[in-house]
């Protein structure tokens, strides 16, 4: 990854440092995953007027009805996917603006990442190349339903919220595989995933609020 973005001022790596103790603060206990959040300059992942709460712990809109996810909730989730352990081939539905897929690219031999509204996808796409990061496959696709012709994966993360567990998405676990994504329509919580060699096991974690998962391409 290109890191000649370096910032200035409240997007400089010193702000990035505070994040990353904050986060330390706020539980996260993978140290993997902090060094990865702490490579990636979040404040390119949002418009210029919002640079400077780039590393506040929120959620900051993207346009289109989407959000970039508060810092704690990017670490919380791939920190529970990763479980300690090296990650091989994930699935991130919901590239949003590219932001966790960037940090998903330290953390994984391959990522393969889906957006269904363009914009977002070309947007995402033209600023990983920026970044230089070359294992992030991006699809501009429904991805509702996974991605059944590149899968299994080791690990899968979902980035909005849906109303109930897919069939398919579960299918598209290997054995010993994690995937972790919010679920609810009202009151929204976070699962963990696993897939065993018995079946499926279910771990509710935290309540969050996320977008809903939202159906076709646009």
């Amino acid at each position: 990854m290109n890191l000649q973005h370096a910032g200035i001022g409240m997007t400089s790596a010193r702000t990035r440092g505070r994040m990353i103790e904050r986060l330390r603060a706020q539980g996260i206990r993978d140290e993997a995953v902090l060094a990865a959040i702490g490579n990636v300059p979040r404040h390119l992942f949002v418009d210029e007027a919002l640079a400077g709460r780039a590393y506040d712990d929120v959620a900051l809109p993207i346009n289109y009805g989407q959000t970039i996810s508060q810092p704690w909730i990017v670490a919380r989730m791939l920190e529970v996917l990763r479980n300690g352990k090296p990650l091989g081939r994930v699935l991130e539905i919901g590239t949003g603006c590219g932001y966790q897929a960037a940090v998903l690219a330290q953390l994984a031999q391959e990522v393969y990442s889906v957006e269904r509204i363009q914009p977002l996808y070309e947007r995402a796409r033209k600023l990983l190349r920026e970044l230089k990061v070359r294992n992030v496959i991006l699809r501009h696709a429904d991805g509702s339903a996974g991605l059944a012709d590149a899968g299994p994966f080791d690990g899968i993360v979902m980035a909005c919220a849906a109303p109930a567990l897919s069939i398919e998405l579960k299918a598209q676990l290997v054995v010993g595989g994690r995937m972790v994504l919010p679920l609810g329509t009202g009151e929204q919580f976070l699962y963990l995933i696993e897939r065993t060699e018995q079946g499926f096991r279910e771990t509710r974690l935290d309540a969050v609020k996320f977008v809903p998962l939202l159906t076709g391409k646009v």
